[in-house]
């Protein structure tokens, strides 16, 4: 669990981290350095679980062997699906991370809605529906793994 006091704004205890892949994990279905070590450290504290329509078609062989949860979703109805999966886990301890306009639901529903801006960019729909916005998402992860950081952004 991952818990931080939140002056002004509210107490975080978070038990699940929702994930997309392409655009947020991933350029071009690849891993980005970094993003595999603090996954792994991520998921000795919090249920780590990562959506995706798979683009690539590579999530499964580049998250094999860390303790995650993958989900290859459905052409159609991303959007809803992310969100479900949050509610699925309890919104309000559940943080997620992701780009995409199928990503805005969930960002909205969870507890700690990060958007991250890399080489695909975001939808600006997702970056109204998040709490912070990191243009790297190892930094974006890093809120995560060293929580106090997140103070900084979301204090009033």
């Amino acid at each position: 669990m991952i818990e931080i006091d939140i002056p002004g704004w509210k107490r975080l205890c978070l038990e699940s981290l929702v994930l997309d892949f392409n655009g947020t994990l991933a350029v071009d279905g690849k891993l980005l350095p970094g993003v595999w070590q603090r996954l792994g450290a991520l998921a000795d504290k919090v249920h780590v679980s990562v959506l995706t329509a798979d683009t690539f078609g590579r999530a499964r062989e580049k998250l094999d062997g860390l303790n995650c949860e993958l989900t290859i979703l459905p052409a159609s109805g991303q959007d809803a699906a992310k969100r479900d999966a949050v509610r699925r886990l309890g919104p309000e301890r559940t943080a997620a991370i992701g780009n995409g306009r199928n990503d805005r639901l969930m960002l909205k529903e969870a507890a700690l809605g990060i958007a991250v801006i890399l080489s695909e960019g975001a939808a600006v729909e997702t970056l109204l529906a998040a709490d912070a916005v990191l243009t790297d998402i190892n930094d974006a992860l890093d809120l995560l793994v060293h929580p106090l950081r997140l103070m900084a952004t979301l204090r009033s």
